[in-house]
């Protein structure tokens, strides 16, 4: 496949709601595009990086400048453009997974378009809609945390997962449990918010039969987790720790991880997000596909990743009107708790062109 070449859209889309977590509030998604175009077709990738370095080293604007100083130019050297080429050929620059994803998911669709084949089947997918899940970020009071989830369980998600900090967790969760119950799956997310000195802490979110509790330490301490792990009833799961491969094989060995959430974004693409899936389902271990505000492009393409057979927990590709009033494409929905993986060509989607008019911050052009 040849390119002709590479558009970079930055966009702004506000959100129905303040997202608040452990590193800060978000107002609005502020997103990198990435527009692969050929001859013939074009394709979409979004770069999950925020605008700050706050839950990773990458940020959108540094995204930007890592394409077009080095990740670009290393593809367009490519005598023929596929998406399995182009992780190899980004291999020399180091880092900047989130960047390297965008690029290779926008080549895949590109690349799938003109095949005439979904991404779905491409990565293997086995199921025709997959269960959507919402995460609920931290409230300013309990009350208004259970009214939340009590509107998210009416509009039909079949898990909740809670945003906790020091001084947000056990108490709104006792409280979210007791008024739901324990039929409904429940799950809380740290971001790396506690030491392994909160051990003791945490261990008093074991009688609420959580699912897990994901990333409860600094991404690096692998054996901080792996200490936890023998000190809670609650599974671990990892997230910001899993970068890798071989992370996740070191996660696993070590016991520092019981289920891993799989970040197309944070592992560098999603044929890593593929291997990472390969590996986990040899050892036994379930993943899920967690979220990061994407607009419909990286929704679409995150819908197509859990369809695979070992995304056997529910996850957080919930519909674009959890968090937009107006998504760059066409809404992607929910129907009693599940969302269809799109059928048509690559992503399945693509930017209507108003609202991508509307949610435009500024664009650039890079020739090949």
């Amino acid at each position: 496949m040849k390119l002709t070449r590479i558009e970079l859209h930055w966009v702004r889309l506000p959100l129905v709601a303040p997202f608040r977590t452990s590193f800060g509030v978000e107002y609005d998604r502020e997103a990198l595009l990435v527009k692969a175009v050929t001859p013939d077709v074009v394709g979409w990738g979004e770069c999950v990086a925020l605008p700050q370095p706050l839950y990773s080293a990458e940020y959108v604007d540094g995204a930007a400048d890592a394409l077009i100083r080095f990740l670009v130019p290393a593809v367009s050297a490519l005598p023929d453009v596929t998406a399995a080429a182009v992780g190899a050929a980004l291999t020399a620059v180091k880092g900047h997974p989130m960047a390297k994803a965008a690029l290779e998911i926008a080549i895949l669709d590109a690349q799938l378009r003109q095949a005439n084949m979904p991404l779905a089947d491409y990565l293997g997918a086995v199921r025709p809609a997959v269960p959507s899940g919402v995460s609920v970020g931290i409230m300013a009071s309990i009350p208004e945390l259970l009214d939340a989830v009590d509107g998210y369980l009416a509009a039909g998600y079949q898990r909740i997962k809670l945003k906790i900090q020091p001084g947000w967790d056990v108490a709104p969760v006792r409280a979210v449990r007791e008024h739901l119950g324990d039929a409904v799956p429940l799950q809380v997310d740290a971001n790396g918010a506690y030491t392994l000195a909160d051990a003791v802490h945490l261990a008093r979110l074991d009688p609420f039969e959580l699912l897990m509790i994901e990333q409860p330490l600094v991404e690096d301490d692998l054996r901080g987790h792996a200490a936890l792990a023998r000190r809670l009833r609650t599974p671990i799961c990892l997230d910001e720790s899993v970068t890798s491969p071989a992370r996740a094989v070191e996660a696993i060995e070590s016991g520092a991880a019981a289920v891993i959430n799989i970040k197309p974004g944070r592992v560098g693409g999603y044929l890593q997000a593929r291997r990472i899936h390969d590996i986990c389902a040899a050892h036994g271990v379930p993943v899920w596909v967690g979220g990061m505000l994407e607009t419909g492009i990286g929704r679409a393409a995150n819908l197509a990743l859990a369809a695979l057979p070992n995304f056997s927990l529910v996850g957080d590709v919930s519909a674009s009107d959890r968090f937009f009033a107006r998504d760059i494409t066409p809404p992607i929905t929910m129907r009693d708790g599940w969302i269809e993986v799109p059928t048509g060509p690559g992503i399945g989607v693509e930017p209507d062109d108003a609202a991508l008019k509307e949610a435009s911050v500024r664009s650039e052009w890079i020739d090949l």
